[in-house]
């Protein structure tokens, strides 16, 4: 026994177990200590990757706020638009099939009834498409790619009817690999009335969503290109929700007692629909003055509240539809409209009320006769004496070259000359004030400087000073550039937005506002968020004789014999205000068609002024593009904006004896516009 105890084989035979055995102590080891680092370090990440396969996040679409005028008319919503979509590849008897070569192709053809064009554009798509899909599948199968193939969606055709998605829904079961999808689309009821002052939604390009992506924009969305839609857009988006389902592998989604206990918590988040506004503007008044407008091919007008700096009436023309060009009508509607439009020479694309400006002509010759009245000589005494008159015999000659008027007036002073639209009168005075002080009441009104509306890209307009000169045309400054701006020509410029808030600061006696377009924000329901008050921008001192002396001179242009405007006046409304004649620098390109180009080489129109004259409530600015005097182009458009007003707010207002009924849309105060 001792023998066999010392066998040498034995010994290996031990010392081989105790190395196999550390082995096996070893692997399993290194499994527990996996299945501790997959089950107890890990778990909690592979529990979440392993509910992620079962559970979706949904996307819940939200939707984007009502914009609705003063009286709560809708002038932008959003309206349902169906798409019809279709993927290229169906199966059928368990094989995939091209859909142009099935029978739900023939009868999709038959339902939406597509034109013989349309047929044979999806025809061609879809067979390309199923080439390029066949030989996908072909080469994955080679290469035993486990990724599946994507199969696109191919668009048949945008916005259909209601009558066609009824047609489709009920011959669902026969339509194979067919799909209706729903999107909102903006929509204005009012089509191109207004179109600049609302603006329109664009699609989001990829550019702009590198940018947006941090603000929760994705692939798809719209967002507003201009206007109200654009300087509002965060206030009417809305913010979208989600919820969790539960879907197989086939992404089949599942519901059910099973299905919901699976679901952690939070469950969903509703969406935030967008915030609705409620603006200054009365579609009424924007109405009128277009109806006013139809005789123009272009111009623009603007409405004010003189005693709140409030937004009554925007008006650009020519328009477009914002409708086409938010995507109502489909996508090559939209390029169509914008190539039509960019290449129309009215630039019918351009705000004309803020974004374009002119020069404003005669209707500036107020505050130039404000700048004289202030002025005062080396030894405090005032140059100008309002009573003083001059000969005006058609022209004055200025160094060797004559500056004309447009008739020959005789002796005027500084009431008659308002009145009459004298330049010989406002030649001398600006020669004796000067450009710098021509330019500080220029300034002190609003000219040269955005108003900050908000909506769309103001133009500063450019009001010249001696240092403007200095800068763009060193050493070329002439005395004349003074005469040309006492009567608003030369290189002064200003925008309609900016006269019409400067008139209204006449009118109230020098309070310059700062314009509101959007008077309030809204839950849908029609509960007020937030209200804005009117904000003043500055006070003017202003004399109040020479006050008294400037609105007896914009008085008499519409209701004396010899006023600018008296042949247009109306009947029954009080208005007083400036006429404006402002001459354009059209230069014609040699060889060019004179007859193509005649419009172009006319005088700009203008009226401004306020209504009613004795207590004024409304300022208004009125710009007809190339359209000659504006005592007969632009007067009676102003004119018109002026009586509707005045039938408006009689209308509006609430008969004594009843008081206590509630008036049809928003309660408002006696008198208020």
């Amino acid at each position: 026994m001792t023998y066999l105890g010392q066998r040498s084989d034995t010994a290996e035979f031990r010392r081989r177990f105790r190395w196999h055995a550390l082995f096996v102590v070893l692997v399993f080891g290194v499994l527990v200590g996996r299945m501790f680092q997959l089950q107890v370090v890990q778990g909690a990440d592979y529990q979440e990757a392993a509910r992620e396969n079962i559970i979706r996040r949904v996307t819940l679409a939200t939707t984007r706020g009502v914009v609705r005028d003063s009286q709560g008319r809708v002038l932008a919503s959003s309206r349902p638009s169906y798409n019809v979509y279709l993927v290229p590849l169906v199966r059928v008897d368990r094989k995939y099939r091209c859909l142009a070569e099935t029978e739900s192709w023939t009868k999709l053809i038959d339902y939406m009834r597509l034109t013989a064009e349309e047929r044979q554009r999806l025809e061609k798509k879809i067979n390309d498409m199923c080439v390029d899909l066949f030989r996908r599948f072909e080469e994955q199968k080679k290469e035993r790619n486990k990724k599946p193939v994507h199969v696109p969606q191919v668009l048949v055709r945008e916005d259909v009817s209601r009558d066609i998605v009824a047609t489709l829904e009920t011959h669902e079961s026969e339509l194979k690999g067919v799909e209706v999808v729903s999107v909102p689309v903006r929509y204005y009821p009012y089509g191109d009335l207004s179109a600049h002052m609302l603006g329109y939604m664009s699609e989001i390009d990829g550019e702009m969503l590198s940018r947006l992506r941090a603000f929760k924009y994705i692939e798809g969305d719209r967002i507003g290109a201009a206007g109200v839609e654009r300087g509002w857009e965060s206030y009417l988006r809305g913010l979208r929700g989600w919820e969790k389902v539960i879907v197989d592998a086939h992404n089949t989604r599942h519901s059910g007692p099973e299905a919901e206990r699976l679901l952690d918590e939070p469950r969903r988040l509703d969406p935030v629909p967008g915030r609705d506004l409620r603006l200054t503007v009365d579609i009424e008044l924007v109405e009128a003055i277009d109806k006013a407008m139809r005789g123009q091919i272009a111009g623009s007008a603007v409405v004010t509240d003189v005693r709140t700096g409030r937004i009554l009436a925007l008006y650009s023309k020519p328009g477009f539809d914002p409708n086409v060009l938010s995507g109502g009508m489909g996508k090559q509607a939209i390029r169509d409209a914008i190539r039509r439009l960019y290449s129309d020479p009215l630039l019918p694309t351009l705000d004309k009320t803020m974004s374009g400006s002119y020069p404003p002509g005669s209707t500036f010759k107020p505050f130039s006769a404000l700048a004289g009245l202030r002025a005062m000589d080396d030894q405090g005494r005032r140059l100008i004496d309002p009573q003083r008159t001059t000969q005006c015999r058609g022209f004055i000659t200025y160094g060797k070259r004559p500056f004309r008027c447009t008739h020959v007036h005789g002796p005027v002073n500084l009431r008659d000359s308002i009145t009459r639209s004298c330049n010989v009168y406002f030649y001398q005075l600006g020669d004796q004030v000067g450009l710098d002080a021509l330019a500080k009441v220029a300034f002190d009104y609003g000219f040269g400087a955005k108003t900050g509306l908000g909506v769309n890209p103001e133009s500063s307009g450019r009001i010249p000073t001696m240092q403007w000169y200095a800068t763009h045309f060193k050493g070329q400054f002439r005395g004349g550039f003074t005469l040309n701006a006492a009567i608003g020509q030369g290189a002064t410029t200003t925008s309609v937005l900016q006269l019409a808030l400067a008139y209204a600061a006449l009118a109230n006696g020098g309070t310059l506002y700062q314009p509101q377009l959007v008077r309030a924000i809204e839950t849908s329901d029609g509960a007020v968020v937030q209200e804005f008050p009117p904000r003043v921008k500055r006070r003017i001192d202003i004399d109040p004789e020479h006050h008294r002396l400037l609105m007896s001179g914009l008085y008499g242009v519409v209701n004396e014999d010899e006023g600018t405007a008296y042949n247009e006046r109306p009947q029954g409304v009080d208005v007083a205000g400036k006429t404006g004649t402002a001459q354009t620098s059209h230069r014609g390109v040699h060889g060019e068609d004179q007859s193509k180009v005649w419009y172009f080489n006319r005088d700009h129109a203008w009226f401004a002024g306020f209504s009613p004259f004795h207590a004024p409530e409304i300022a208004f600015a009125v710009l007809i593009e190339h359209g000659g005097v504006g005592g007969k182009a632009a007067a009676p458009v102003a004119f018109a904006a002026a009586k509707e007003y005045q039938r408006l707010v009689a209308s509006r207002m609430v008969p004594k004896n009843n008081q206590n009924k509630a008036p049809p849309g928003p309660r408002r105060k006696k008198g208020a516009p």
